[in-house]
């Protein structure tokens, strides 16, 4: 069996865990739409020169069809629906929350995948995927500490469930793609479009994007390299060799990261409960069922 899938998913899950972190260090000042834009920008600047110098890249983005641009562009338009969610959502309710519930797409990216994709599943596999929600619920019900939910949490979770199923569609859009074009042309139209976009949205909700300071600046730029290229490219680069099915439950272990990290991390210092530990087994157990003889032969 090849590792290399493996090993190269691993890094993105470890890497796109860092996100949150790095979002809620930067000032409470600064727009969420904002720190979208400066993350997908930054990304795609640190891409660019990889596709721009190189012939077969560029050659290959010459040769592309119009309805290959076409639906690189609609993926592009939904990753920035994304990250203009998700981030936000983190303004309204917890790391642990707003990463679990934005990363909860198997329950979208499963059936599709197997209706439209012809990626079947098998009973193990399904097994898998219902012991990993099973698990992100045990994290949601510890989180909330059984108690009610305020109408802040509320909004901040609502924006993080729509943010997961824009994360769903983006898995299956980039799953088609990979199948036929290069992860660096792929990510370089994706970005750009991205990136167009949140500027757009920035702009038509009167976001700024000037009044960050250098140290914010810093952080994002950060985020770019460690969530956008090891987390996000990489990510996209396993979407050739992996179903998709399975790269989005796997993604399922970004909630365990974030959530140690924020426990980790002395200015953050969320302290995972009793919830957080055995809802991370379920989903962990339930990755490494779901990821049993995933490789696209």
């Amino acid at each position: 069996m090849e590792k290399k899938p493996y090993i190269t998913l691993f890094i993105s899950v470890v890497s796109v865990s860092f996100a949150a972190i790095f979002i809620v260090s930067i000032s409470k000042n600064v727009s969420p739409l904002s720190i979208s834009f400066y993350r997908l920008f930054f990304t795609f600047l640190l891409i660019s020169p990889v596709v721009l110098l190189r012939k077969k890249f560029r050659e290959e983005l010459c040769g592309l069809s119009r309805t290959n641009f076409l639906i690189m562009g609609g993926i592009g338009i939904i990753l920035a629906l994304h990250f203009a969610l998700w981030v936000t959502s983190l303004d309204y309710t917890s790391v642990a929350s707003s990463v679990i519930l934005v990363t909860a797409h198997p329950v979208l990216v499963a059936p599709v995948a197997h209706y439209f994709l012809k990626e079947k599943l098998s009973l193990i596999n399904i097994t898998g995927i219902c012991l990993s929600l099973f698990g992100v619920a045990i994290l949601v019900l510890g989180n909330y500490d059984l108690g009610p939910l305020t109408i802040d949490s509320l909004q901040g979770n609502i924006l993080a469930i729509l943010g997961g199923v824009a994360a769903g569609l983006y898995i299956l859009g980039g799953r088609k793609m990979r199948k036929t074009v290069s992860v660096a042309s792929y990510a370089f139209v994706v970005y750009a479009v991205g990136a167009i976009v949140l500027f757009v949205i920035c702009l038509s909700f009167n976001a700024s994007m000037i009044n960050l300071s250098l140290k914010d600046y810093e952080i994002i730029f950060l985020m770019a390299i460690v969530s956008g290229i090891f987390g996000h490219t990489f990510y996209n680069w396993s979407l050739g060799h992996i179903r998709a099915s399975i790269a989005s439950v796997v993604l399922l272990g970004e909630p365990i990261g974030s959530t140690l990290l924020a426990y980790a991390i002395p200015w953050i210092q969320q302290i995972p409960s009793k919830y957080t530990l055995v809802g991370g087994f379920f989903i962990l157990f339930g990755i490494y069922l779901t990821s049993k003889n995933p490789i696209i032969k």
